[in-house]
């Protein structure tokens, strides 16, 4: 239930606390006073249609607040928890409306859409009235309460999830045979490919080895001819180390000849002579580590590729080939074992098919008893509400081939307003105030069935008075019995029957200027029968009309 409304600088209304309790609370005050700014509030704050032009007059934003009693198996709760909104305790709803147009949302200091706070104020909130047609302009919503009145939400739920069941049984079973059609057509190139694939038999990380042992491989391969070039250099033909070595021992008989002149020279060719030696021994030793086989490198080569070659026939990576071979493999056995998976899945079809419609049938038959009872339900509040002469019908078309999540049942409310005229849809029949008695009725036979848990009607007694704004007080005194109750009325007749009474003025604010702001005041008893007084008389109240108040009052009391 709605415990409290905070409301700042909102058209008229600059800053106001409201505090709501269980049971029947009226607001009532002269025309103009600033009902419908309240209403207007409580609706930004459910999530309702933003405009700037509600900021009041000279500030940069306004801002409504709601707070919400609700159980902890509330529904709301649930939808909160599954868009990761911290649901502990009570529910605080929060709009900021900028005079620029902008608009935030808030539920319990989280950031919120729009449009995730509006569902949830939907689950919280129901404001009907004279023109309001939400409750009744959908046939869904007919079906809705209809279920609700029935007590069988539980079994369209059930049906609901029969009804998906069957549907995705069709799906699988459609997805099956285009895949065994598809694999038909494509028989012989599968069973080619996956052959090639099988003789190929590509490995996970193959691609990436064999091109590692090729790089170093080839690397081998041009190192190994630079040090062949320089082997062939120091021990071939060409090589320096005969010629030093022959000018050495000529050097040597020379030196004796002239001593002290070659010595040197000679000493430093037998190093060098010794170096080239070394040489010679340390490039042969090199080449003999950079050996590798041609033939080795010529196999490496031509299977990888190979496996690049098929990785461009079938437009895949390489590393995708054994995932494309198994997933070959899998198509050419559903091929082979098609008609018998077929088979299956058309038989689960079949039963998902039967149990859907089952189900459906004992749902729409407990639909219809259901409808009998509702119409009479209503037709049984009509005669106080001045519609002795109306009718009220549950019209359903049951239609097996029609299925849907809902079942096989399309369900709207239909009426006669008068007899001899032709029943039809109540949106389209009913006038606005007979509209709102219609849903007054259907409320009050409803109880707190398919309710939010706090009910708003806005000036549903509007053009009626005497017993039927009587009658009207009744129904929303029984109705908040079972739910919260807020209505906007003019009728003293249903403001006598309230638990709170709240009267709602106009006038000028403290500080000294011209600014008109709305406030909203919870009266006592005494001031009560002033109210009412002035709701009975008008502008002038008089003894009479008092104690007419205070008879109203008493009664209720």
């Amino acid at each position: 239930m709605l415990i409290q409304l905070s409301i700042r600088d909102i058209v008229l209304i600059e800053r106001l606390d409201l505090a709501f309790e269980t049971g029947l609370s009226v607001l009532t005050g002269e025309t103009g006073a600033g009902k419908s700014i309240l209403l207007d509030s409580l609706s930004l704050a459910l999530g309702g249609r933003g405009d700037g032009g509600l900021v009041r007059h000279g500030e940069d934003k306004g801002q409504v607040t709601a707070v919400f009693d609700v159980p902890m198996d509330h529904g709301v709760r649930q939808l909160l928890r599954e868009n990761g909104i911290d649901d502990e305790g009570d529910l605080i709803f929060r709009r900021q409306q900028s005079a620029d147009g902008r608009t935030k949302a808030y539920v319990n200091d989280q950031p919120v859409s729009v449009q995730l706070m509006r569902q949830a104020g939907q689950m919280l909130v129901e404001i009907h009235g004279q023109h309001d047609d939400r409750a009744l302009v959908d046939t869904h919503a007919h079906r809705l309460l209809l279920d609700a009145f029935a007590g069988i939400n539980e079994d369209a739920a059930a049906v609901s999830e029969l009804y998906r069941t069957w549907r995705d049984a069709e799906r699988t079973l459609k997805k099956h045979r285009e895949k065994v059609e598809n694999a038909a057509r494509e028989a012989d190139y599968l069973r080619s490919s996956v052959d090639e694939l099988e003789k190929l038999s590509p490995q996970d990380g193959e691609e990436e080895e064999l091109a590692e042992r090729r790089q170093k491989m080839m690397k081998a391969q041009r190192i190994a001819g630079d040090i062949a070039e320089a082997c062939e250099f120091l021990n071939g033909n060409a090589s320096p180390v005969p010629h030093i070595a022959s000018l050495v021992r000529r050097l040597e008989r020379k030196s004796h000849e002239a001593p002290g002149l070659l010595e040197d020279t000679v000493a430093l060719l037998d190093a060098a002579l010794d170096q080239l030696s070394n040489a010679q021994m340390e490039v042969e030793a090199a080449l003999r580590k950079t050996e590798y086989d041609p033939k080795e490198l010529e196999r490496v080569e031509e299977r990888l590729f190979a496996l690049r070659a098929a990785s461009r026939k079938y437009s895949v990576p390489v590393t995708e080939l054994p995932a494309l071979a198994v997933r070959m493999i899998a198509d050419l056995a559903d091929l082979d074992a098609g008609e018998e998976k077929l088979v299956k899945l058309e038989s689960e079809v079949g039963v998902a098919n039967a149990n859907y419609h089952a189900a459906a049938r004992s749902l729409s038959d407990k639909r219809h008893h259901a409808g009998e009872a509702l119409a009479a339900a209503v037709m049984a509040e009509l005669p106080a509400l001045k519609l002795e002469r109306a009718r009220f019908m549950v019209e359903m078309t049951t239609d097996a081939a029609a299925a849907t999540a809902e079942g096989i049942d399309v369900v709207e409310f239909h009426v006669q307003t008068n007899p001899g005229t032709r029943p039809g849809s109540i949106m389209k029949v009913a006038s606005g105030g007979e509209l709102s008695r219609f849903l007054l009725a259907l409320k009050v036979a409803l109880a707190d069935r398919g309710s939010a848990p706090t009910l708003v009607f806005d000036e549903i007694d509007t053009g009626v008075g005497g017993a039927v704004a009587d009658a009207i007080g009744q129904r929303l005194k029984r109705l908040s019995d079972r739910v919260q109750v807020l209505s906007v009325t003019h009728a003293p007749q249903v403001a006598a029957r309230a638990e709170t009474h709240l009267l709602i003025s106009k006038g000028p604010v403290s500080d000294g200027s011209e600014k008109i702001a709305t406030r909203v005041a919870t009266m006592a008893h005494k001031d009560r029968t002033e109210e009412i007084a002035r709701m009975l008389a008008g502008a002038s109240v008089t003894e009479e009309a008092r104690a007419a108040a205070a008879r109203l009052l008493a009664g209720n009391g």
